[in-house]
């Protein structure tokens, strides 16, 4: 039965597989753990170009070590949740002072780096490391929750019961593992989608539970996701857009926002969260 899922998601895989240039074969662990932050909570689309000058600029963890948290920022961009290049320039801070610049390779060591949880511990395990991990993501939950146990989605939250599933899924060389895991990943992103999924290009159509039961519609409600205009998020994007666009400390009345009692709370969650530094003066600026 697991091979009637591995084998044909596998051709797939190798015959349908993105060009990221987190994949290409000279990828360093570092690099693909910077791939991994990035990609948390963000598109392909708008990850790639900014891994890859990111990359360019700071191909070691020494090198982000070395950049200032401003210059970290400014490249970060627009990725969202900034708060993530500040982790992840702590993680190569602690890379350097503990690990002799080289990423760890135990899981245990890897969760102990800021901004390294489970999923992204076992990415970096599997796709740098070539290791035997289940390597769990919102899109192999999706493939596994459907082909395997005939639902049309995943709980709201992981629970050992995937893990465990997850794991029998493994193939037993680590190699064949690794690959399987960047195959179910590659295949839940392009074609068992969350919404729309492309069925009739599915290479596993005939073996999958979720189709067998006529497509049975999910037992829990998914979280709605969150607006964006108008809110507090919003708002700090607009903040940090008008710093690192700016090469001198920016004024309140700089800030051009509509609520006034808004622009402050989120300014001042701003300082508290360390993404931005208040001049003596009384002005705002990145971190330096």
């Amino acid at each position: 039965m697991k091979n009637a899922f591995r084998t044909p998601l596998v051709r797939w895989y190798r015959a349908h597989a993105r060009d990221l240039p987190w994949r290409h074969p000279d990828t360093t662990p570092w690099q693909s753990l910077v791939s991994e932050i990035m990609l948390g909570q963000t598109p392909v689309v708008r990850v790639a170009p900014v891994y890859s000058e990111w990359i360019q600029r700071w191909p070691t963890a020494a090198d982000t070590a070395n950049a200032t948290p401003a210059q970290i920022l400014r490249l970060w961009g627009r990725l969202g949740y900034p708060r993530r290049a500040l982790r992840l320039r702590e993680a190569a801070v602690a890379i350097e002072r503990d690990h002799q610049g080289q990423v760890p390779n135990t899981e245990g060591e890897l969760r102990a780096l800021p901004g390294v949880g489970e999923y992204t511990a076992a990415a970096v395990l599997a796709f740098a490391y070539g290791q035997r991990i289940a390597v769990l993501d919102t899109n192999v939950r999706r493939v596994i929750a459907r082909a395997v146990s005939g639902t049309a989605a995943a709980p709201a939250t992981l629970n050992n019961a995937e893990r465990d599933l997850a794991r029998s899924l493994l193939p037993r060389s680590h190699a064949a593992a690794a690959e399987w895991s960047i195959a179910i990943m590659e295949f839940g992103a392009l074609i068992c989608t969350a919404r729309n999924p492309d069925c009739t290009h599915c290479p596993i159509s005939t073996q999958c539970a979720w189709r067998a039961a006529g497509y049975p519609e999910p037992t829990h409600v998914s979280a709605r996701r969150q607006a964006w205009a108008g809110t507090d998020r919003q708002c700090r994007g607009t903040v940090m857009a008008a710093l690192r666009h700016s090469n001198k400390p920016v004024g309140r009345t700089d800030l051009t926002w509509h609520d006034a009692a808004q622009l402050e709370r989120c300014l001042d969650s701003l300082l508290d969260d360390g993404l931005i530094d208040l001049t003596s003066e009384g002005r705002f600026e990145l971190p330096n």
